[in-house]
């Protein structure tokens, strides 16, 4: 099978997830209906943030997490029709396979990496894991590792930093003996302890404890009132979301980052930590012809704007504000970001209506 169509297979069982501390990969299998990531992908955290491209962004509850193995598993949708994937057999992988990473790398949906099987039993953390050298970045981590047939081998883990392409996958055989595991409390929210692989429950949990050797668990779904609250200029820009009616927890790409939707028109928001909130509005396209009547609205319309400016990058047009954190406060913030959005939605359709301007194409999910 070559690249393309393991690409094309796979499209739609790839999934985003996105908590509070940032994003990464995952991927749906049909038969045990969960999908699959990495522990450190939604540690901490009873739910997350799912999207697909034949998945709506929704919110779904972590029901397993393993941190030895770094799995995690995130319950399915109902009532979703999405394709089946084969698990592979791990003893099958040797040194030179060629193998395909796939998954959404700093956000880059859809990232497909091909490589070779560097070892195929690697032992790195009291684990063999197959070591790859295709690239494997920041957000794909939890997306699948893919032989030539198209069956998942392994699930792409880890880097060493500063390494040139030096990916770790966890082979399959140890997801699929958390499969089985997990099999016969499927719905339950478990945690298998980290220091004698116990499969620890709300019902058998002693307070804070393992209850087959003393260890201490954090149980997420135990702690749920206690998760992640946004403090400083974070909290204000979600309390403003609120306020305009964005699901914050929908919005969220990361702790000082939201994305939200107002008309056609698509909004980040990103708190950089040199004190500015930065918040641009990806509008519409450039037109194919005639631009010059439109550059030149934008240039009239970016000397009457108070607060707001208008910029080209490449053919997207970007209509943009920032706020200093020192001056922000709930009334200002409010004020910036609901005059941005009402701003976003008129101009999009102006450009579009009157300078045939193409629409801006929706992003992968």
């Amino acid at each position: 099978m070559d690249p393309q169509q393991i690409i094309d297979r796979f499209q739609h069982v790839i999934i985003q997830i996105a908590t509070p501390q940032g994003t990464g990969t995952g991927f749906y299998v049909k038969k045990e209906n969960l999908i699959i990531t990495n522990d450190h992908v939604v540690k901490g955290n009873s739910e997350a943030v799912i999207s697909g491209r034949s998945l709506p962004k929704q919110i779904s509850p972590v029901y397993f997490n393993d941190a030895k193995y770094d799995l995690a598993f995130i319950k399915a949708p109902e009532g979703i029709e999405l394709p089946d994937i084969a698990l592979g057999i791990t003893e099958i992988v040797k040194d030179g396979d060629q193998v395909i990473a796939i998954g959404h790398p700093y956000g880059l949906n859809y990232t497909a990496t091909e490589g070779i099987v560097s070892k195929s039993k690697r032992l790195q953390r009291g684990l063999n894991y197959i070591q790859i050298d295709a690239a494997i970045n920041p957000g794909n981590s939890g997306g699948p590792l893919v032989n030539t047939e198209g069956s998942v081998v392994g699930v792409n883990t880890f880097i060493i930093a500063g390494g040139d392409n030096l990916g770790f996958a966890l082979p399959v055989e140890y997801l699929e003996e958390d499969l089985r595991e997990y099999s016969a409390l499927f719905g339950k929210y478990a945690l298998k302890c980290a220091s004698c692989s116990f499969m620890v429950t709300e019902e058998n949990i002693e307070g804070e404890y393992c209850p087959n050797c003393g260890t201490k668990i954090e149980f997420p779904a135990l702690k749920k009132a206690e998760e992640y609250k946004p403090s400083g200029a974070a909290a204000v820009i979600e309390t403003i979301l609120e306020q305009l009616g964005k699901d914050v927890k929908l919005a969220r790409r990361g702790p000082y980052s939201w994305e939200v939707d107002e008309g056609t028109a698509k909004i980040f928001i990103n708190y950089n930590q040199d004190g500015f909130i930065v918040c641009d509005s990806m509008l519409c396209l450039l037109p194919k012809t005639n631009i010059g009547p439109m550059y030149e609205y934008l240039l009239r319309e970016n000397y009457s704007l108070e607060g707001m400016m208008f910029s080209v990058n490449n053919q997207d047009v970007i209509l943009s504000t920032f706020i200093f954190d020192q001056y922000l406060t709930y009334e200002t913030g409010l004020e910036t970001i609901k005059t941005l959005f009402a701003a976003a939605d008129k101009y999009d359709t102006i450009l579009m209506d009157t300078y045939g301007a193409q629409k801006r194409a929706v992003d992968e999910q």
